[in-house]
């Protein structure tokens, strides 16, 4: 009698792929952890170079004609002479005015309001609804109202500032307050904390950073509405140049109000962010 003997099956030979494959560390690709200062210097560096570079080759070479686009040396040189008429200095004094005084009002309004539709419910379906529409209508379009109501003065300059900035504001001061974490307001109640220590104690510290970015980033808008103002009735401020350079053809001058605008933005995001550092040290990393 014949026994078979299984043969026995081998599979198919199969090439190891070997260790998986990482991506290569990258300090420059690291996600939510920081760089080093000297890379930030750097790339902070070549963010203002490069575009500075390009700006002089397409002046230099010819490409673009410099009634449209002037070189560094004539927007530095319309700069300083429109400093030494005094014109610029006077031109900055009232724009800022404006901005400071609009925004500085709208803050006051945005900051309680925002706070107690974030606190209560029943304050946030009474007046999240108006607060919504009126967020949606462009501040610009009430120029000819504010223009009708008050003149031509200094008044429809701020309250344009105000009202293009008020609502933003209250949204996003509102929006902060959801990240209050319940356990800390139920903490505060179980300690025998009451309603208005919850308020001041907890919720206000806690959203304290989010409203001073939402005052930082809603500056830019601050600015975009007081330039508006002033290129449709004024007689001074940078908006006011940049119009009546524009009616002379006078690109150099247009560019240096442009950048001007630029850096005294850029000045106070660096103090906005400087203020952040220092009130809330245990919020910044």
């Amino acid at each position: 009698m014949t026994s078979h003997v299984p043969i026995p099956h081998n599979p198919p030979l199969v090439r190891d792929p070997g260790p998986a494959r990482m991506l290569r560390p990258s300090t420059f690709w690291t996600i939510a952890d920081p760089i080093p200062s000297r890379l930030s210097w750097l790339l902070m560096g070549l963010s203002i170079g490069v575009p500075l570079v390009l700006w002089w080759l397409l002046a230099s070479t010819g490409w673009v004609r410099p009634l449209f686009l002037p070189s560094p040396a004539q927007v530095v040189g319309a700069i300083g002479q429109l400093w030494n008429s005094g014109a610029l200095p006077k031109d900055i004094q009232f724009s800022l005015m404006r901005i400071l005084g609009g925004f500085a009002l709208a803050t006051v309004i945005a900051i309680p309001l925002g706070t107690l539709m974030g606190t209560f419910a029943s304050i946030r379906s009474l007046l999240e609804p108006i607060v919504g529409i009126v967020r949606y209508m462009p501040a610009t379009a009430f120029i000819p109202l504010l223009i009708l109501y008050f003149g031509l003065g200094e008044v429809p300059k701020i309250l344009l500032v105000f009202i293009g900035t008020l609502f933003f504001n209250t949204l996003m001061v509102m929006d902060s307050v959801k990240f209050v974490p319940k356990e800390m307001i139920e903490a505060t109640y179980t300690l025998g904390g009451n309603r208005l220590q919850v308020l001041f104690q907890v919720i206000f510290p806690y959203i304290t950073p989010g409203i001073i970015d939402t005052c930082r980033v809603n500056m830019a808008a601050a600015w975009n509405l007081v330039i508006v103002s002033e290129l449709v009735a004024a007689t001074e401020g940078l908006g006011r140049r940049i119009s009546v350079a524009q009616r002379f053809l006078k690109t150099d001058e247009i560019f240096a109000g442009l950048i001007v605008i630029g850096l005294i933005g850029l000045a106070i995001d660096i103090l906005f962010r400087m203020f952040l550092r220092f009130s809330c040290r245990w919020a910044v990393k």
